[in-house]
């Protein structure tokens, strides 16, 4: 598919307003092929919004011109991917799945590892930290429950395709209203409040900071950049962007990144039915290999951490 210019809509001092059917498939196509991002029709409106900014920003006339600059320049590409994506994130979001860590799977590592079944190590993963607040939210967690003065190694990757929210996210830095977000006890121990010019808003603190490490990671790519495997996975409220196929790539790239006896944790609204066979849940929207060994007995996989 090809496409001409039409009449520039770019101004000075007018917005930037109309795309044609056959431009807006162009970028449909493009966003599907780069990131996996299913877009209908009912989502142009959006995507013009998003856009807009970014060609009065350049200067450029119309979204035709646009496109093929970001057909041929890769830098431009991620700019343009950065305007679409959606990035609403909170401080301990999904707090069922928080709980079912703290009630049900924390204490059996910690058990396990106590027994010296399991090494005193844990490596997650936030496959989609947005603006940082799932990952830092996973630290203190963490941290609450597996002290490094106890011996404990923590490690935690936080990865986004966004380069913008990424530069956020290292930051750390975010409007103290956020704080009714975090428990208590939590806020008290790990996060920091402004004074002086910073004051309305609060900062990640250092215990917390040490432990995560920011890397950009297109999940729509055939190989995952990562050093896994994981004992945790979160990817939420991603997989209602893409289409099934994408889905069930994505999914089954996930699960080649879990430990055997890992935890994969998806969005409320998320389902891993009819996607693959290799996973089966295990708590709210939180699954686990198809061939774990539960309690009740079945197949065992041998867990690459496990002392012996």
């Amino acid at each position: 598919m090809t496409i001409t210019d039409a009449a520039p809509v770019w101004a000075e001092g007018t917005a930037l307003s109309r795309m044609s059917g056959k431009e807006f498939a162009l970028f449909q196509g493009l966003i599907h092929k780069e990131a996996g991002i299913h877009l209908s029709e009912a989502k142009q409106a959006l995507v013009v919004g998003r856009l807009s900014r970014r060609l009065r920003e350049l200067q450029v006339g119309t979204f035709g011109a646009y496109y093929r600059r970001v057909e041929a320049d890769e830098v431009e590409r991620v700019r343009m991917l950065d305007c679409i994506c959606t990035n609403e994130t909170h401080f301990f979001r999904e707090p069922r799945q928080f709980e079912f860590l703290e009630q049900q799977v924390f204490p059996e590592w910690t058990a396990r590892a106590a027994s010296g079944l399991l090494p005193k190590r844990i490596r997650a993963w936030s496959a989609a930290c947005s603006t940082g607040e799932e990952p830092y939210s996973l630290a203190m967690t963490l941290l609450a429950h597996f002290p490094p003065a106890s011996g404990w190694d923590l490690e935690i990757l936080a990865s986004d395709l966004s380069t913008r929210v990424l530069e956020r996210a290292r930051a750390g830095l975010y409007r103290i209203d956020k704080a009714a977000e975090i428990p208590n006890a939590y806020r008290k121990a790990f996060m920091l409040r402004g004074t002086g010019s910073q004051e309305g808003h609060m900062k990640a603190g250092p215990e917390i900071r040490s432990l995560v490490r920011f890397e950009r990671v297109n999940l729509n790519q055939a190989r995952y950049p990562v050093p896994g495997p994981f004992d945790l996975v979160f990817c939420r409220n991603v997989l209602i962007y893409f289409d099934a196929a994408a889905k069930a790539q994505v999914v089954n790239r996930l699960l080649d990144q879990l430990a055997p006896e890992g935890h994969l944790l998806l969005g409320h609204a998320e389902s891993l039915t009819g996607l693959t066979p290799r996973a089966r849940s295990v708590g709210p929207t939180v699954y686990v290999h198809a061939a774990k060994t539960s309690r009740l007995g079945g197949e065992e996989r041998r867990d690459p951490r496990r002392i012996t």
